[in-house]
């Protein structure tokens, strides 16, 4: 028995590398119906001339500018999912977020200017000093110990 794939077969990495996109866009235009899901299962599983050849026509879309929903269209003549009549246009922003704590974020708008690392540094320091942990003991600073009702 042969563990080589032929040369019209792929694995996950042979035919991402050869269609330009990472493994997980192969994975999730798979789960999108895009292009057809591998022949086999787990480790086992191959794609062939086909797979690639419905991978390129997916990214060449893709790059024309086509959105997922045109590009499905275009593959398999779907109507695109309606929309809701009275939906409003949703306006995109771009944020950033940072993890100050555990459980403690501050989401940054692109309006603001994140500050440098030193100013981030004293943010911490002060949500450290100021925001406790629920489980935490505020006079000693300590964890407190839970025990179960007998």
């Amino acid at each position: 028995m042969s563990y080589y794939l032929s040369v019209d077969e792929y694995n996950i990495g042979e035919l991402a590398g050869l269609g330009g996109v990472s493994r997980r866009t192969v994975r999730y235009y798979v789960q999108e119906g895009l292009i057809p899901p591998p022949a086999g299962l787990g480790r086992g599983a191959h794609y062939g001339r086909e797979h690639l050849e419905a991978l390129l026509r997916v990214k060449s879309m893709q790059e024309r500018g086509l959105m997922l929903e045109e590009i499905r269209l275009a593959l398999f003549s779907v109507k695109p999912r309606p929309a809701a009549e009275s939906a409003l246009p949703v306006s995109r922003s771009h944020w950033s977020r940072i993890e100050i704590l555990t459980g403690l974020e501050i989401h940054v708008g692109s309006r603001y200017q994140v500050p440098p690392p030193g100013k981030l540094e004293e943010l911490l320091q002060w949500c450290r000093a100021h925001f406790r942990n629920k489980r935490e003991d505020p006079a000693r600073g300590r964890q407190k110990s839970f025990t179960s009702p007998r």
